[in-house]
């Protein structure tokens, strides 16, 4: 059972919510916050797999909030999911850095939600399907001067390569067909280039492939 916390200011928006995900054999509501303050606590208290994290809130935004959850060794397993009215909310690329698993609108089509979260879980997603590719090229567009590549020096040439295909956006069985592997063999890869650079997620490593250099925004098809 994934078991997930919803934290947004508006009761009505947290209650279509928890009327979508309560509906599903695999998924529980298991809490809600108003607010940022609220959501730390209640993540603690609560553990959730998931947390749908609007970025206004008020007491504590949804982006300080992600951070010291994130932040928290206790709670590595608890994914977070930032919510937001606009597909390119300002706010989106810092709660990337900060430690969000990825984000989505909040007029999202219930069956791409109900898959987010399920894909969230098994480590499988970034970002909403259909401005995942605008997104990461926009976090490019912003970001800094690559750093220097002395990280990835503790890759294999597979495993750099894999981290290039995850920056420009692709899943672990396009990764699969590009690489004509298995989607095992390509999660696998995947998993362990996380492990290797310290990467909570997916989110962070595409961080890392255009931070590093490895990925650069005119190589987005």
């Amino acid at each position: 059972m994934i078991r997930v916390l919803l934290a947004d200011d508006q009761s009505l928006v947290r209650a279509g919510f928890r009327a979508l995900l309560d509906a599903q054999p695999d998924i529980e509501v298991a809490g809600e916050a108003a607010d940022g303050e609220e959501a730390v606590r209640e993540v603690r208290a609560l553990r959730p797999d998931v947390v749908l994290m609007d970025i206004r809130m008020p007491l504590l935004d949804g982006l300080a909030a992600t951070r010291r959850i994130t932040g928290d060794e206790a709670l590595t397993e608890v994914k977070v999911v930032m919510l937001t009215t606009f597909e390119l909310d300002e706010y989106v690329f810092e709660a990337i850095r900060s430690g969000a698993s990825g984000f989505l609108v909040k007029d999202t089509e219930p069956d791409e939600l109900l898959r987010a979260v399920r894909a969230v879980v098994a480590g499988d997603a970034l970002l909403s399907p259909g401005v995942t590719r605008r997104l990461i090229a926009e976090f490019a567009a912003r970001s800094k001067e690559p750093a220097a590549a002395g990280e990835l020096a503790r890759l294999t040439e597979r495993e750099r390569e894999v981290m290039a295909l995850v920056g420009i956006g692709l899943s672990n069985e396009e990764i699969a067909r590009r690489l004509v592997v298995s989607p095992l063999t390509a999660k696998t890869h995947v998993s362990r280039t996380m492990v290797k650079l310290g990467a909570r997620d997916r989110a962070q490593l595409v961080v890392l492939a255009y931070e590093s250099g490895l990925v650069r925004p005119g190589w987005l098809g």
